[in-house]
């Protein structure tokens, strides 16, 4: 089975120096690249590759221990710089074994060239190959990416690669659970279970009758639902968050408007869609401007 090598290019406006630093020390590599948890150097002698130990904490109980050498640092006289790496690991857990690869540092006019390819061979045979080619490959591609546009954030914006994931994952955390509560709310009360509650207040709210509201509550449905998937698939979250913000209060509203008895219930839409309110405004503020893997060129 043939494989494709991973290639991740980003310009970044800063100094060669600080990049190659940042690259290079393992206290700051560690801080962005995704791929590692820690790196320390081992001893070496004058004019022998640099030697490493490497960890991944995939799981609380879980982590990847690897080894690293890394040599042939060239400098010419444009001032381009790259480094050679060969890695791997014993442990039959890790989905990669063996690989190689090299970064490479080109100076340009207005910005650093930063690039990097490497390769590995996999573990479990055909199996390992298969699943590397469908899962992990496009995974540790994408971290890499993603790892590089925080690396390029963190040297021209000054935003610390801890802050940025923080505002990365927590933006996800909360765009999944959106998805979930769309998908949810439209599909079982309204189109599954078709609630008698859900038409009651429908009903109520725009004064229709059985049958009508039945339909009305049905098309409802499939727009929650279709907002859903829209969590999933839109790139550009804030504008979801911002659209939550006047959704939210408008439901909240037309629902007490509807049955105001609903105000005093157990899980009432009162305290919900605050709730929902709140985590929008969170959503949004952590959202501007956070890392992104599409910031990076995949293809040589």
């Amino acid at each position: 089975m043939k494989r494709k090598p991973i290639y991740v290019e980003i310009p970044i406006q800063a100094d060669i120096e600080r990049i190659w630093e940042a690259s290079q020390t393992p206290s700051m590599h560690e801080q962005w690249d995704l791929r590692f948890s820690s790196i320390i150097y081992l001893p070496r002698e004058e004019g022998e590759p640099q030697t490493f130990t490497y960890t991944r904490t995939v799981l609380p109980f879980l982590q990847v221990d690897g080894w690293g050498k890394s040599s042939g640092e060239f400098h010419k006289e444009d001032g381009t710089r790259s480094s050679s790496l060969q890695f791997g690991t014993d442990q039959w857990i890790s989905p990669i074994r063996e690989g190689r690869g090299y970064w490479k540092y080109e100076p340009r006019e207005n910005d650093v060239k930063f690039l990097t390819q490497y390769d590995y061979d996999t573990n479990f045979g055909r199996i390992g190959n298969l699943a590397d080619k469908m899962a992990f490959r496009p995974l540790i591609g994408w971290a890499t990416a993603l790892s590089f546009d925080v690396l390029k954030r963190w040297l021209e914006k000054g935003e610390a690669p801890r802050s940025q994931y923080s505002r990365f994952f927590s933006t996800y955390l909360i765009t999944l659970l959106f998805a979930f509560i769309w998908l949810y709310q439209g599909l079982v009360p309204k189109i599954i279970a078709m609630h008698p509650l859900e038409r009651t207040m429908v009903g109520r709210a725009f004064s229709l009758t059985e049958g009508q509201s039945a339909t009305a509550v049905l098309t409802i449905g499939i727009a929650e639902g279709l907002f859903g998937l829209l969590w999933l698939f839109y790139r550009r979250k804030r504008h979801l968050f911002a659209l939550q913000l006047i959704v939210f209060p408008l439901l909240l509203i037309v629902a007490l408007i509807a049955d105001p008895t609903t105000a005093v219930h157990p899980f009432n839409p009162v305290t919900f869609n605050c709730s929902l309110i709140v985590l929008s405004v969170i959503g949004w503020f952590a959202s501007k401007d956070f890392p992104t893997a599409t910031s990076c060129k995949r293809k040589r």
